[in-house]
């Protein structure tokens, strides 16, 4: 995942035409997007080769994931009609020893060996600015053309008395568990509070999950929020909205939070606390005063849409400068910054169709607007529903929960977003994304042939319900008077 502990930096080169700081996603696809096309890079990592994505994000996440999803399949094998195996117990260390071989084996394609061997210059170390157009790492002046910063986010750690002292969890260590706690107490509602709260609850943790807003996923669509709620609530997790926690207190082997909604007043004990209540960006010490670049705390690096910062010659990209933290979008703002920064490019973050996925049970996916927004900047919106239940083949696989969502400009068929909630809407989020990318319509979804029957269909049906909703009285009135 990093170098060897005998890694020795190299000797800089001239004035480099692409420096990055952080080898996550962004700054990844950057560097070798750069140096294919010609270009002196030098990355810099100041910790894991990979970022928070392939060693403490979506990659263990999503392989804990898959497992859980395992055990909720055999212990619900009646409802395909089969037998619940017997004595159905979870080896814990296990799944985490697979986390790890998963990861192990996906670092390999970031190792600083074969960056190397691609011609890019790694330096290991902590990075910070020494004038507009200079990076120090140690006492080492690297020189630049254009940088990029890609030194994404770490986990917000928020300020309840008695948090620090009883110790937590976040994303960043809650893989280094060896034994799954027996009662586990989740603050956050987010993304990673959701998947993570139902992994661990199929993997037999008794889940309490508490969220401080009246719905989880405060800016997803709210019935696909709900649907997300009563799912959760299937797999026992006990769901406590619009609750804050106050306290944490450690009394002999337990811990024990206080918790508050409006003015009722509550305990849960548990054994460990898992904390996902957002993310901070990494923009300390970074010496952005000298690059002239400005930052805040919280909210990150200012960029337009162009990713530049306040210093031409410097870009952003990625969780230090974007409020949605997805690294498919850290990607797509790599090679945004390429084209701009090495090519005088006028690629803009925001002619990107981008989706995104929260990969619990069902998944919830989306891409473009919502309602709210289209009627935010007064664009006149129409909405084609297909309920999951209505489709052939999740009513095979009995995954019925769920829906397919379009919206489109009234009066046309240009899409406008999608929201899809389904088994696997990450996958089936996809074809829409193509198509807005494409500029293509509703009546080329219409015309598209798929393969029956695959959930996907559901995309398919909604397209024909556009249809469906253009035809006019005169167009069927000539249609019958033809055929007649």
């Amino acid at each position: 995942m990093t170098s060897s502990p005998a890694w020795h930096n190299p000797v800089p080169r001239s004035r480099y035409h692409l420096l990055i700081v952080g080898a996550g996603p962004a700054g990844l696809v950057a560097a070798e997007t750069a140096v294919r096309r010609g270009a002196r890079v030098a990355l810099i990592e100041r910790n894991l080769l990979g970022g928070t994505c392939l060693n403490s994000g979506c990659i263990p996440s999503k392989t804990i994931i898959r497992t859980s999803r395992l055990y909720r399949e055999m212990r619900d094998a009646e409802l395909f009609g089969g037998q619940v195996p017997s004595g159905i117990t979870v080896n814990f260390p296990a799944v985490m020893e697979r986390v790890r071989r998963v990861r192990a084996r996906l670092s390999k394609r970031v190792s600083a060996e074969r960056l190397v061997a691609m011609g890019i210059d790694i330096y290991i170390g902590e990075a910070r600015f020494s004038g507009p157009d200079s990076v120090a790492v140690g006492a080492t002046v690297l020189r630049f053309k254009n940088a990029l910063i890609a030194t994404g986010a770490r986990p917000v750690r928020p300020p309840i008395p008695g948090l620090e002292e009883a110790g937590y969890l976040t994303y960043e260590n809650v893989f280094d568990l060896t034994e799954c706690p027996k009662r586990l107490l989740v603050i956050g509602g987010g993304p990673v509070g959701c998947e993570l709260a139902q992994a661990f609850a199929r993997l037999g943790s008794r889940v309490t999950l508490v969220q401080d807003e009246p719905m989880f996923l405060g800016n997803e669509e709210r019935d696909a929020a709900q649907l997300l709620s009563d799912a959760l609530a299937r797999d026992g997790i006990e769901i406590h909205l619009d609750t804050q926690t106050t306290r944490v207190r450690v009394e002999g082997s337990d811990t024990i939070a206080d918790l508050v909604s409006n003015d009722t007043k509550g305990a849960v004990t548990v054994d460990r606390i898992l904390v996902g209540v957002g993310t901070f960006p990494n923009v300390q010490g970074l010496g952005l005063e000298a690059a002239g670049v400005a930052y805040d705390g919280e909210r990150g690096i200012p960029v337009d849409d162009f990713l530049r910062t306040t210093n031409r010659r410097i870009f952003a990209a990625g969780d230090v400068c974007t409020e949605n933290k997805f690294p498919h979008i850290e990607s797509v703002a790599g090679r945004i910054v390429t084209a701009n920064a090495l090519f005088w490019g006028r690629e803009r973050l925001s002619a990107q169709a981008v989706p995104w996925c929260t990969f619990t049970d069902p998944e919830i996916a989306h891409v473009g607007m919502y309602v709210t927004e289209a009627r935010q900047n007064n664009i006149p919106v129409k909405t084609f529903t297909v309920l999951m239940h209505e489709v052939d083949r999740a009513i095979t696989d009995s995954e019925e929960d769920g829906f397919v969502k379009i919206h489109v400009r009234e009066g046309t068929a240009k899409i406008l977003g999608a929201t899809v909630v389904a088994r696997h809407a990450g996958d089936l989020i996809n074809e829409i994304s193509l198509a807005m990318s494409a500029g293509l319509d509703l009546h080329a979804l219409a015309r598209v042939n798929q393969p029956f029957p695959t959930q996907s269909q559901a995309i398919k049906m909604a397209a024909d319900a556009y249809l469906q909703s253009r035809t006019n009285p005169l167009g069927a009135w000539l249609r019958t008077k033809w055929l007649s």
